[in-house]
């Protein structure tokens, strides 16, 4: 069953047990815009617990909230009664609801106008009580009511504006776009986990360079990420980067950014300079041209920072951290030795994120896609097992032979890698025989 089908399945169940029910919300506005929603949700003056009675698989993630979901195997649909919010003291949730029979009174305490339309599955005919259609014949997001209500209820809001704006090319009406300005430094009260999802998704959404622009315009960006506000004016040597300073390049980069990137790479684009403007060192500085000495090995514990303080998993932190700390390496691969051509293009996710990093990054600068060029053709001609070979000796040989792990027995692993890498050893018996060798008897055995 599709998420679609379910709604219009609660729609009839609850109309037939006398409530009212609409579709509600951005699966509404999609709908009217020709586009797919991604989910549904129903509203009606059912209430939560004649709403489970109605539906026996169906969970309570919010009943005090009014919020029920309604499950069918892989699918769901949330369900929400009609009410009115009073209060919001922590800038997220209502102090206290109070359900009502009205749909129009459901509707006066959404966020945006094209967000407030609700839709008789049935029927079709389409509940309007704030000029959402007319918004979204027009290209604006507006909030509903009074748009500083709007931001204190849920700060998150603001973010959420630019999103709209930027994934529909839309306008931010000038109204909720001052309330946005003078509200921009209250963003931090959002928690970081939602802060962080928001943001993924201005990355992701197709529309990631609109989208920043508008945060920066809004005053959101130095509020959020002052480390990314920072880029802008700062020069880079126009040999390299004719585009113009870090800010107009990383705004290249998203641009060219493909919609639904992972989440890493996208954070990675976002990230990749952000060492840049505490390096800058100007040609004056340097005496030859400007340069940022160091940027990358900063820019990854920036990178980190950010992550860390954004509540980022302690994977998608490593990944992000090794996309930035290794982005210059690519200028370096035609004098790379061959084990370390190999243990660079093995890098987790070498060739989903690291190479379409390396990618924007020469297309949004000098767009010489040499060493691009070059990673493609040695993997596609380098077979895997020679890329990646089974270890010719383990840490199990070296302690039959009577090593013991430490900084020698990490050594002796190294060095044989490296010779299996670059081909000078092949089976396992000319590593064996290295080992004995090379490390003579008695160092670091036990």
């Amino acid at each position: 069953m599709t998420a679609r089908e379910l709604a219009t399945d609660i729609c009839g169940k609850l109309h037939a047990a006398g409530f009212q029910a609409y579709l509600v919300g951005g699966c509404v506005r999609d709908l009217l815009l020709g586009r797919e929603p991604e989910d549904y949700d129903v509203a009606t003056d059912a209430h939560p617990a004649r709403v489970q009675e109605l539906f026996a698989s169906s969970v309570d993630v919010g009943a005090r909230f009014g919020v029920i979901l309604v499950l069918a195997n892989s699918t769901q649909v949330e369900v929400a009664t009609f009410r009115s919010d009073l209060g919001y003291s922590d800038g997220r949730h209502p102090d206290r609801v109070e359900y009502s029979n009205s749909p129009e009174e459901d509707v006066r305490r959404r966020d945006f106008t094209i967000n407030g339309l609700m839709m008789n599955v049935e029927t079709q005919q389409v509940l309007d009580f704030v000029g959402g259609r007319e918004d979204l014949r027009e290209g604006i997001i507006r909030a509903i009511g009074t748009p500083e209500v709007r931001f204190r209820e849920d700060r998150l809001r603001m973010a959420r504006a630019v999103r709209f704006a930027a994934r529909f090319g839309y306008a931010i009406e000038p109204g909720t776009f001052a309330a946005i300005v003078a509200a921009a430094p209250h963003i931090t009260a959002v928690s970081a986990e939602r802060l962080r999802d928001e943001i993924t998704k201005l990355l992701t959404e197709g529309a990631a360079r609109r989208a920043f622009e508008l945060l920066d315009e809004s005053s959101l960006l130095n509020a959020c990420l002052p480390e990314i506000a920072a880029m802008k004016g700062v020069a880079q040597p126009p040999e390299f980067h004719p585009e113009g300073d870090v800010w107009i390049h990383t705004l290249l980069m998203l641009e060219q950014m493909p919609p639904r990137a992972p989440a890493t790479l996208a954070w990675a684009v976002l990230l990749h300079d952000v060492g840049k403007p505490p390096t800058f060192r100007s040609a004056q500085e340097t005496g030859d041209r400007i340069r940022f000495d160091g940027h990358a090995e900063l820019g990854a514990r920036m990178a980190s920072a950010i992550c860390r303080r954004l509540r980022f998993s302690s994977d998608n932190i490593e990944q992000i951290e090794a996309l930035v700390a290794n982005h210059l390496r690519f200028k370096d691969v035609f004098q790379m030795r061959p084990a370390t051509l190999k243990r660079f293009v093995t890098l987790p996710r070498f060739e989903e994120e690291h190479l379409p990093l390396h990618r924007l990054d020469c297309l949004a600068s000098h767009g010489n896609l040499d060493a691009y060029e070059f990673v493609q053709r040695f993997l596609r001609e380098t077979p895997p097992e020679e890329v990646r070979p089974p270890r010719l000796v383990t840490g199990e040989d070296l302690k039959a032979m009577g090593f013991r792990p430490g900084p020698l027995f990490k050594e002796i692993l190294h060095a044989v890698e490296e010779g299996q890498l670059e081909g000078r050893l092949i089976r396992r018996e000319d590593a064996l025989d290295f080992v004995k060798r090379q490390y003579r008897e008695g160092s670091g055995l036990c």
